[in-house]
């Protein structure tokens, strides 16, 4: 039996982490690590698994690197460049791949970077990891879009479940897909047991490819209720969430989250299917239907 994969995990306590991290920790092939800061008081992680906890200095995430084969980073806003300091101790390292925090609407695409200027340091980090490409490190970008099952459940995409009310931009008729947690945490294993093929790129996954009237009527149908609909536009709440974010409220940064795939913007590429080409076949992952999740989650 061949050694298992090594693998250090950054920013495993966080939403994404948390699914990545269960995703790999059922699987043999993998021994995990956990980088967590020093004062973390994050909840015990599950049994068989490595806690380092750091200062995340050069030389103490370069100590703790050695011996890693895989870093994956799931860190949040606030630390996307932060993985340039990552990047450099993996390469010191010794690591052979990285994952940076991508997990997301996808960092290439420019009308994402002009709704989430933030999302600029994620292509920043991508253009950095192809720089470091000759000097051993590897690097595998996942873009996901938005969490399907998980903004149910939230009500982050704007359907809530408890009060049967959803909001609906630009009549809720423009197609873009969306991707479930166990999607998501199923495409790090994939892409980690398909090293070659996933080499040096963004790849872009989904769960589904829909519409907000779809998943409104899906809805509908499954809880046998009427929902209470506010029709809205992209233009206010690109508008709206620009003033907030711009006054220190950070929902309206949420509101642009949710414009880089409900959004009526000319160049914006939301629908993976036809605007980037799935991945899916590559890592055998299969589309879902929306009724499916959306029975899984009402029903929960």
């Amino acid at each position: 039996m061949s050694s298992p994969l090594n693998i250090a995990i950054i920013g495993a306590s966080g939403t994404i982490g948390q699914i990545i991290l269960n995703a790999l920790t059922s699987r043999p092939e993998f021994a995990l690590t956990v980088l967590s800061r020093q004062e973390s008081s994050d909840k015990p992680f599950p049994a068989g698994i490595t806690v380092q906890k750091t200062d995340f200095s050069p030389a103490s995430l370069e100590k703790i690197l050695q011996g890693q084969d895989v870093v994956i980073s799931a860190v949040g806003a606030t630390a996307f460049t932060e993985q340039k300091k990552f990047i450099d101790a993996a390469i010191r390292g010794g690591v052979k791949r990285f994952f940076p925090s991508e997990f997301s609407a996808s960092s290439q695409d420019e009308a994402v970077l002009r709704l989430l200027p933030l999302f600029r340091q994620k292509a920043d980090i991508i253009e950095y990891l192809k720089s470091k490409e000759g000097e051993g490190l590897s690097w595998t970008g996942i873009a996901t879009s938005g969490l399907f099952d998980w903004g149910l459940k939230t009500g982050f995409l704007g359907f809530d479940l408890k009060n049967h009310t959803a909001t609906i931009w630009d009549g809720g008729v423009r197609p873009f897909t969306l991707t479930n947690e166990n999607q998501l945490g199923n495409a790090v294993v994939a892409a980690l047991l398909r090293p070659d093929e996933t080499k040096d790129q963004v790849l872009h996954i989904a769960s589904v490819e829909t519409t907000q009237e779809e998943i409104l009527s899906t809805l509908e149908d499954v809880t046998g209720v009427r929902w209470n609909v506010t029709a809205t536009t992209t233009d206010f709440q690109v508008e709206d969430g620009g003033r907030k974010l711009g006054a220190g409220d950070f929902s309206g940064a949420f509101q642009l989250v949710r414009a880089t795939a409900f959004g009526n913007i000319p160049d914006l590429k939301p629908n993976y299917v036809k605007d980037w080409g799935l991945a899916n076949g590559t890592l055998e992952l299969e589309l879902e239907s929306v009724r499916e999740t959306v029975v899984r989650v009402a029903q929960a």
